[in-house]
């Protein structure tokens, strides 16, 4: 007999967990469904585990810069079983027992095991069958992509599962992608002591960012000796001994003991298309972006809507799903949503890029500027970074902002709530920022801004 509850929720990630605490108390009944690890991705295989892994990293060459600035001698030996350890004990030791008890604790009935929606309010789960009296949301996110390159197939490869939560240590690691996964990784494990090659297909890595943020970057990245290859994608890997050998197209060959594959995520598509939901031009459930709806009764919630694959959107889709579920007109709105990649220094953005305001007839006001120039910039011995604030000049209001510097995801927060509340730029080169903080930057571009909005 079929099992009814008022709502189902396809997976049990970040946005399933923000929706069975949305609906706690509302006298709804909720089930959710989970294939893997109550929690998703980010917490055993994501964010968590590899920023974890990045302070790690981080600490190493943090030493490195006290014999410049503290030290005449600093000696240590990379305890590889140490930063492993420490990476997956963060990661809950891949146990997911309190965090399931914590959803269970809502109210929500949980169902292990991999579910199928075979229809508009039906999902079968482990020999059940769940029927959705009132709603459906499907949050069940995304993976890895591999792409279809000759022989990737018949070698060994990492993603960001086994690269974010790490047994070892390889000498030599080829990144194959330079994108914010790939790029974040090829640093932590250089700093440990690999030697790591990234190749990227496109002219430029961090390719959703500003141009200027990962030419801002690359100096820094090349210091830590890692060798960024650009623009020469790669056409064929094989096996040879101990190595993967890449071979790329323009004859040029890369090998290391470790490959890792780091070029996107696809949508986990296959447990609802036999409902018959629509899906983008990339295979992500469609919606509607202000009310996740992607048909009556049915929500998409998370990375599944293809809108941006970040852990604090997922938790927020799901907190609009739930208020939605409870009668509320509740609707989201993804005008201001960061982006960390969180190298060294980090990479910080908000809103639209230069390029992205112009081509929408957008007429545009921009403002650059390097915080290592600052004074906090010389205090921290950081050097090479960048500021550029885009801004609309007919509004008179910030429409994309991106920082490459120490503590950008920190910066970050006062430019969010600046495209948020769509606050003019005059009012925002008026705030004052405490000196000598790394925010004090944003005054100076600020005020740079504000007059050229006003020219």
């Amino acid at each position: 007999m079929p099992l009814e509850f008022d709502v189902v929720c396809l997976g049990g990630g970040v946005a399933g967990e923000a929706i069975a605490g949305g609906l706690k108390d509302s006298r709804l009944s909720v089930a959710v469904v989970e294939r893997e690890l109550v929690g998703g991705e980010c917490p055993y295989w994501g964010c968590v585990p590899s920023k974890t892994f990045l302070r790690s990293a981080e600490t190493i060459e943090e030493a490195a810069r006290a014999r410049q600035l503290a030290a005449s001698r600093v000696e240590w030996d990379v305890d590889f079983p140490k930063v492993s350890k420490r990476v997956l004990w963060m990661a809950r030791d891949l146990d997911d027992t309190r965090p399931a008890k914590a959803l269970e604790a809502t109210g929500a009935k949980l169902f292990r095991g991999a579910g199928t929606m075979v229809g508009l309010r039906t999902i079968e789960v482990g020999g059940e069958e769940l029927v959705a009296r009132r709603a459906v949301v499907v949050a069940n996110g995304g993976t890895a992509v591999i792409p279809p390159i000759d022989g990737l197939a018949k070698v060994q490869y990492w993603t960001n599962r086994q690269a974010a939560v790490p047994r070892e240590l390889p000498k030599r690691l080829v990144v194959l992608g330079g994108g914010a996964v790939g790029i974040e990784l090829a640093q932590g494990f250089a700093r440990l002591g690999s030697k790591v090659t990234v190749v990227e297909a496109g002219e430029r890595f961090l390719a959703v960012e500003e141009p200027e943020a990962g030419a801002a970057l690359l100096p820094h990245l090349q210091a830590d000796g890692i060798e960024v290859l650009l623009g020469d994608p790669c056409v064929a890997v094989e096996q040879q001994a101990a190595d993967t050998v890449l071979h790329l197209r323009s004859g040029a060959i890369v090998a290391g003991d470790r490959l890792l594959v780091a070029t996107g995520r696809r949508p986990n598509f296959e447990a609802w298309k036999p409902a018959g939901l629509a899906q983008t031009e990339r295979g992500w459930l469609k919606v509607d972006p202000q009310t996740l709806e992607a048909r009556d009764g049915i929500y998409g919630a998370g990375d599944i809507t293809g809108i941006a694959g970040f852990t604090h959107l997922a938790y927020y889709h799901g907190q609009i799903v739930a208020r939605r579920i409870r009668g509320e007109d509740a609707r989201a709105d993804h005008v201001a949503v960061p982006r960390v990649t969180f190298t060294d220094p980090e990479v910080a953005s908000v809103g639209i890029s230069e390029q992205a305001a112009r081509d929408h007839g957008v007429d545009v006001a921009v403002a650059t500027t390097d915080p290592g120039e600052a004074a906090r910039g010389y205090i921290h011995d950081f050097h090479g970074g960048t500021l550029k604030l885009v801004a609309d000049r007919s509004r008179g209001v910030l429409v994309g902002a991106t920082l490459v510097t120490p503590r950008a995801g920190e910066v970050l927060g006062e430019l969010v709530l600046a495209l948020k509340t769509a606050t003019p730029v005059r009012t925002l080169a008026d705030v004052i920022h405490p000196y000598p903080a790394f925010n004090r930057v944003l005054g100076a571009a600020f005020g740079e801004l504000a007059a050229k909005v006003s020219q």
